[in-house]
């Protein structure tokens, strides 16, 4: 279904309220790419982005492959991203990992990619998680069909009865993948932390420090100079507004003309304090349109 004109903004306005952009921050899932494919526009969008010479980084709660396997797929897709221009909640919690709980073991749930991010950490086999008397500085959840296993989840719940702490790279509860909407790890950190007690630590969108870590690599400040562009109003939006970004929705993923109204009120999907995007998009094509004319 085309989205509702009445609530994109006017090429005219969105143009006037990107003025002074000096850096871009893009979701992945939903702006470039939706169930596997690329989206009508994106690759061209994104060569018009990267041409321009305005810094961007693309910032992705994708936690099922590493970066490099991310930057790949984009290519086959017809986007050109290289690894060190994605920060992913994978990455992100990787480096957090690493900084927090340096030289200690930690039992990560995540894909053998993804356990690429962890190289040179003390990751826990099962089989050591299983030990007696076995310990862990974290338990780490993150996307993989093959180890979200009742068996694993047993093994992560033991952990934290023992002590554990609990990082989840996200806690998305669902995402749109080639089959329709599938059940994401969000669910399974919020099953450990009601069977635990025990509150999850989050990394990925939308926590504030995922958002810093992509904007302090791009170095560009005042915070008003950079623009999010995403499709979900408050993993996107929202998180970004709140630091101080501009905001571009674009309807070609999660959230629709109807989400956007029930935002605008404080209403699910925002939880009570209205979200309103700078500028609302059919598409990410739209947006570089704005910002590089």
């Amino acid at each position: 279904m085309p989205p509702d004109l009445d609530v994109i903004t006017a090429p005219d306005a969105a143009r006037a309220r990107l003025d002074g952009v000096r850096g871009v921050l893009l979701d992945m899932d939903g702006v470039m790419t939706l169930r596997g494919e690329a989206i009508e526009g994106a690759p061209e969008a994104m060569s018009r982005l990267r041409a321009s010479g305005l810094p961007h980084r693309v910032l992705t709660n994708t936690s099922l492959v590493s970066r490099a396997t991310l930057s790949g797929t984009l290519a086959r897709l017809g986007i050109e991203l290289p690894p060190e221009d994605i920060v992913s909640a994978l990455s992100a919690t990787a480096a957090y990992v690493r900084d927090v709980f340096a030289g200690m073991p930690v039992y990560v749930l995540t894909s053998p990619d993804g356990r690429r991010e962890f190289i040179g950490q003390w990751l826990l086999s099962h089989a050591e998680a299983d030990a007696p008397g076995a310990a862990a500085a974290a338990v780490i959840v993150g996307d993989s069909p093959d180890e979200l296993t009742y068996a694993n989840m047993n093994r992560a719940f033991r952990l934290l009865r023992e002590g554990a702490t609990l990082v989840a790279m996200h806690r998305n509860p669902w995402w749109l993948t080639a089959a329709g909407p599938t059940l994401d790890a969000g669910a399974y950190v919020v099953g450990l932390e009601y069977a635990t007690g025990v509150a999850a630590t989050v990394v990925g969108k939308p926590s504030r420090e995922f958002f810093v870590r992509a904007i302090d690599d791009l170095g560009i400040g005042p915070l008003a100079d950079l623009v999010m562009v995403g499709d979900d109003l408050v993993n996107d939006v929202g998180a970004a507004a709140a630091l101080g970004l501009r905001t571009a929705l674009v309807l070609t993923g999660r959230h629709g003309p109807d989400d956007v109204a029930a935002a605008a009120r404080g209403e699910p999907p925002a939880a009570g304090q209205p979200v309103v995007p700078t500028v609302i998009a059919a598409s990410l094509a739209e947006v570089v349109d704005a910002l590089v004319h």
